[in-house]
């Protein structure tokens, strides 16, 4: 009986001539075990390859690329910063009709301001509407995130001019039209393209709270002015002041008559009053006021 060996081959090629053999009782002639069960060529040579040629290297990922944003992107992003809310977009209005010599202003609002915004002045109007006009930018901001129109006419002329802004453009070219002394600005839908901003800025009770605290201070500030400010549809103003001489006056009108009848007048100043470095007048109330507000 003779015996058949067959070879277990490994993956290594040095370890075929050490490698270990099954043993079978068999019958018939006795075979090389070399080629008793030699391997297809192809799939030798596959395990050649396998064992001689190198893994080949990890692909390397191109990293991202830095892209530049769109202008219009750019500028909504600048408008937010500059313009965060309704009251910031009311006072820097107001700012402006103070910068234009005006007498009277007058502010209307809509839903806490994102719906409208509308602000009025008698002073010296805007002289170059093609060019914006703009003394800052916060005018030109809003027009990267509401749409405007401003309606504008200055000392001697016979007409006003209107014209609209949308996205930092202008909509069309100045016409004219009927207008009263000075210049009207009316900024609707606030934030428009800003979802995210818009939704966390729906308490339009809260806004609008704000907007009459800096109106009523404007007022005190401002004695020679008068101020109104009233929501779109209402009769009432809730702030109205007219111009005085007196802040204790416009004070009264803005806070009531308890409050100004518990108020001291404070003032302090350099000793020596002709070098104007340092001036300070205002009021505090008495032991006798009592109020939750503690600051006005």
């Amino acid at each position: 009986m003779a015996s058949l060996w067959v070879p277990l081959y490994r993956r290594e090629l040095s370890d075929i001539t050490s490698s270990h053999y099954f043993h079978s009782q068999s019958s018939g002639q006795s075979m090389d075990p070399y080629t008793a069960a030699a391997p297809p060529t192809d799939e030798w040579e596959m395990e050649i390859d396998a064992i001689e040629s190198p893994p080949p290297p990890p692909l390397l990922k191109e990293p991202p690329k830095i892209r530049r944003l769109d202008e219009s992107v750019v500028n909504r992003i600048a408008a937010g910063e500059v313009i965060q809310r309704p009251v910031s977009a009311i006072k820097e209005l107001v700012e402006n009709s103070l910068d234009a010599n005006s007498t009277s202003i007058n502010v209307v609002v809509k839903d806490g301001g994102l719906k409208l915004i509308q602000v009025s002045d008698d002073g010296h109007g805007i002289r170059s509407i093609k060019s914006m006009g703009f003394r800052g930018e916060a005018l030109a901001s809003m027009t990267y995130v509401a749409h405007v129109t401003v309606t504008t006419i200055t000392k001697g002329q016979l007409h006003g001019y209107r014209v609209s802004y949308r996205d930092g453009i202008m909509e069309n070219e100045p016409k004219a039209c009927a207008a009263v002394k000075g210049t009207q600005i009316m900024v609707e839908n606030l934030f428009y393209n800003m979802a995210a901003r818009r939704k966390t800025l729906q308490n339009s009770a809260d806004d609008y709270t704000k907007i009459v605290d800096l109106l009523s201070r404007f007022s005190i500030h401002h004695t020679n002015l008068s101020f109104s400010c009233r929501k779109h549809g209402a009769a009432r103003a809730d702030v109205h002041t007219v111009a005085t001489s007196s802040s204790l006056d416009a004070i009264r009108s803005v806070y009531g008559v308890s409050v100004a009848r518990n108020l001291m007048k404070v003032e302090a100043s350099d000793d020596d009053p002709s070098s104007s470095i340092f001036e300070m007048n205002g009021f505090i109330s008495n032991a006798s006021y009592s109020a939750k507000k503690i600051t006005m």
